[in-house]
């Protein structure tokens, strides 16, 4: 489900990403080396891989999906280290570089937007950076994930369950409640588990029990 027109979303993807790197600038070599929240990668990884998810077209997807026999986690990996540079200073002179590119594997817009809220946050809450995405910007994401399964099975993880954002208009579904934050929701959606204890509800101990699940199969 996309409800912004395509232009304000890529307006909000342009901003999202210019937010983030000015909020990186002056990070400690310490901090471009720490964990993220996204699997085994540090946080100056998953900014490589916020560079190749804006520079990589539908025809380069295609072309590296099967030069990685549709391995996504390598394919992943192979375009991340494509556009990490030779230092922390080089990936985020190639991310601002990349900030305004409207280059993308599909047309799914309100998808790529979700790639720089989730991994933003992924880069922001174990560094303790203050910043966060636009409400606007994650409303989008939260509607797109649990509409469909894309990017994250946002919509198998959260099925018969009634999310309901405490700080916005994000409301879907029927069933046990989630209730918290909409980041809070849509980085559950994304698999990201710490964030259900930020939620509350009848339906929280289901949604954590399937991201851990998902987590288990992987």
């Amino acid at each position: 489900m996309q409800t912004m027109p395509r232009a304000d979303i890529w307006a909000a993807i342009h901003r999202e990403r210019a937010v983030l790197a000015d909020e990186l600038t002056g990070l400690t070599s310490e901090q471009w080396s720490a964990p993220s929240l996204c699997g085994q990668w540090s946080v100056r990884e998953v900014l490589a891989h916020l560079t190749a998810a804006a520079s990589t077209g539908r025809l380069r997807w295609i072309r590296s999906m099967l030069g990685a026999r549709f391995d996504a986690d390598l394919h992943n990996q192979r375009r991340m280290r494509e556009h990490l540079g030779a230092g922390p200073a080089e990936t985020l002179d190639r991310f601002r570089a990349a900030a305004t590119n409207t280059t993308a594997p599909s047309g799914h817009t309100a998808a790529w937007l979700g790639e720089v809220v989730v991994h933003g946050t992924d880069i922001r809450q174990p560094l303790g950076l203050t910043g966060a995405p636009a409400l606007s910007s994650v409303t989008e994401v939260a509607r797109f994930f649990a509409a469909r399964d894309f990017t994250v099975p946002g919509r198998t993880t959260t099925a018969g369950l009634h999310l309901q954002a405490t700080d916005g208009p994000f409301d879907t579904g029927t069933g046990p409640s989630v209730r918290g934050s909409t980041l809070a929701l849509v980085m559950a959606m994304a698999g990201r588990a710490a964030y259900c204890a930020e939620l509350t509800g009848p339906g929280v101990a289901t949604l954590r029990e399937r991201i851990g699940d998902r987590h288990h199969a992987e």
